[in-house]
């Protein structure tokens, strides 16, 4: 299958092909004119910070966002902002990659260590996304791509650094759901957790009107960690509205998945998030999503089910995530197959 860089790239191109339109289109998909929302943030230098007093009001305010948002951005992580920029710039080297070098990387199956492709999953996708994208498993084994060169050894880093960040978000999170700071690392095995690397490309769209991105979705593990090269098109729906996301510089975006929601007992909830495409810009985002391990059970938290019934039935992750990657990408639907009745 080509790729959407490759037919983005054609001469004198005006129109996308049926296959990529959809014809039930939501006209809010391309108003950039909504109210401005002021999206929580999160300092992690206070989260890690030695003084309780500061560290009590972050963890606060982080229980805050994740129950009334499912999202916030997060600043002074730590990660250097070159080590930011490197990853994006190899990120954009590997997209630029000829066709038949990228076609070494073709997986199959969710699970392959390395994947490149279009679209959300294209043997099943009902109309195909404007999207190529990159995924690849970097814990607990670390693979990646030996092109372009260079590109290995800075995922390696970024990746190892994200995975701090998470671990004091994940601290944080635990306290705001009344558990010991290392109770959500401990409970779902993180030591073996699933990370992994997820590249995006969404190439100019001569139709941005007709197209999609990434559809509604919610996305499948706990943490995901994303950047991006400064174009927006990150939605999330807040509040029955759709509203635009935009970062601040050195920052990382970052959503509740489904796993913690079932960790929880939905007292935090994923939030269902799209990304749009524009007529003019590429736009490419880096996406560190980060799970429990393979073959941990996820259900809700025994404290968590004292005085509140489980809302979960538990669910390995690896059965979890191979279903909803299978399949086709619809708001929180995996989710509610696990739901109790």
């Amino acid at each position: 299958m080509i790729s959407v860089k490759s037919l983005a790239e054609s001469p004198n191109l005006t129109s996308i092909p049926a296959s990529y339109t959809f014809s039930n289109y939501d006209p809010t998909l391309l108003d950039q004119n909504q109210p401005e929302v002021k999206i929580p943030i999160i300092d992690f230098s206070l989260l890690t910070s030695g003084n309780p007093d500061l560290r009590a009001k972050v963890v606060t305010e982080l229980g805050e966002a994740c129950e009334n948002w499912g999202f916030f951005i997060v600043t002074n992580h730590g990660v250097p902002e070159s080590l930011m920029n490197s990853a994006m710039d190899g990120c954009g080297g590997f997209f630029d990659m000829s066709e038949e070098e990228k076609l070494e990387f073709k997986g199959k199956h969710v699970l392959d260590p390395i994947r490149c492709g279009t679209s959300f999953n294209a043997l099943v996708d009902e109309v195909l996304y404007w999207r190529d994208f990159l995924k690849v498993l970097v814990h607990p084994q670390f693979h990646f791509p030996k092109r372009p060169s260079g590109f290995s050894e800075i995922a390696l880093e970024y990746s190892k650094r994200v995975r701090r960040v998470v671990r004091g978000i994940l601290g944080g999170i635990s306290e705001c759901l009344g558990l010991e700071e290392d109770c959500i690392f401990k409970s779902l095995n993180l030591e073996s957790g699933l990370q992994a690397f997820v590249a995006n490309l969404y190439p100019p769209c001569p139709q941005p009107e007709l197209a999609m991105g990434m559809p509604p979705h919610s996305d499948h593990g706990l943490l995901t960690l994303l950047i991006q090269n400064g174009i927006s098109g990150l939605q999330i729906q807040h509040n029955g509205k759709w509203v635009n996301v935009n970062a601040i510089p050195n920052s990382f975006l970052v959503n509740i998945c489904d796993q913690l929601e079932i960790f929880s007992n939905g007292k935090y909830k994923s939030v269902v998030h799209r990304a749009v495409v524009n007529k003019s810009a590429t736009r490419m985002s880096l996406a560190i999503a980060n799970g429990p391990s393979l073959e941990t059970v996820v259900g809700p938290a025994s404290q968590l089910v004292e005085s509140h019934p489980p809302a979960y039935i538990g669910m390995k992750y690896k059965d979890y995530l191979e279903l909803q990657q299978s399949s086709n990408l619809n708001g929180k639907s995996m989710l509610d197959r696990v739901r109790r009745l």
